[in-house]
Formats: structure tokens, C-alpha cells, sequence
């Protein structure tokens, strides 16, 4: 089963808050833990990487905390999701060449092509449309180009 991980859904959780609440400028790490029942010292490592990709921008002060670096519409789960966890990976054989299937391994090409399916939405998928309804933010399986039959094959 394909799953994110714990740190890839607080960081998307704190995007899309700052994103959402964007006009009440930075928000420290802290309240976000609070807000969202998150363990304060993981959320803030999260928010570390987060502005070392440049996805958030840090203010300290009285004031302090963090702010999105980019236009929420710029910034795909994809790239919150990579600076997290690092590359997306559907089988342990798109990283480790050394695998002893390699030479009758018939999964490898079709696994691939799923993992790159995944990819292209989430990079199609923006924190700021995770701030909408989720009837309306929800990519469409038709629109993605998977229809039941695909579904059926796979």
C-alpha cells in the first residue's frame, strides 16, 4: 500500500494552514503543533526542511515564525512531500541495482510507470488548491486519464 509518511502529512498540513492563513502573516511552529496536535520538536524539524527547500521563508522575533516563500498556487504536495521524505519510490528496486530479480523482474517497467503517475499529480496538486473544498480539489480519474478499465488492468 502505497501511504506518505507521518512528516509528509504535518508538513502538508502546515502548507496548506499557512496558506489558507496567509493574511495573518507568520505563524510560529508552536502554535501550528497546537493548532493541529502535532509533537512540537518533529513539526519543527519539518518546518526546518521546508525552508531549506525554500518553500517557507523563516522570520525570527516577536513576531516570528514562518510564512510561505512562494505563491501557494507555485507549490505543488509534490515538492512538500520531496523535501520531507526525499524521492517517491514504489519498490525498492528504482534505488537498489543490486537486486538479484533484476534479470527476470517483469514489474519493474509497469511499477515505474505507476510511481511516475503519482508523481505527475501530486505535482499537479498545489497547496493553495488544498485550501478548497475537497469536492473541488480532488483531481477527477477521468480527467487524469484513468478510466475503470485502466483501473481493471493494473
Amino acid at each position: 500500500m502505497l501511504k506518505l509518511t507521518k512528516k509528509a502529512d504535518y508538513g502538508l498540513i502546515a502548507m496548506r494552514h499557512l496558506a489558507e492563513h496567509a493574511d495573518l502573516g507568520a505563524c510560529s511552529s508552536k502554535d501550528l503543533a497546537e493548532m493541529y496536535s502535532i509533537p512540537q520538536e518533529a513539526l519543527a524539524k519539518i518546518l526546518q526542511r521546508l525552508t531549506k527547500a525554500g518553500l517557507l521563508t523563516s522570520q525570527y522575533g516577536t513576531n516570528g515564525g514562518y510564512i510561505l516563500a512562494r505563491d501557494p498556487r507555485q507549490i505543488s504536495a509534490f515538492e512538500v512531500i520531496r523535501a520531507i521524505d526525499g524521492p517517491l519510490f514504489m519498490t525498492s528496486c528504482s534505488t537498489d541495482s543490486d537486486c538479484d530479480q533484476s534479470d527476470r523482474c517483469t514489474i519493474r517497467g509497469p511499477l515505474r510507470k505507476v510511481s511516475r503517475s503519482i508523481e505527475d499529480v501530486l505535482n499537479r496538486l498545489t497547496i493553495w488548491e488544498m485550501t478548497e473544498p475537497e469536492h473541488e480539489s480532488a483531481p477527477d480519474l477521468v480527467t487524469l486519464g484513468w478510466t475503470a478499465s485502466k483501473a481493471d488492468q493494473v
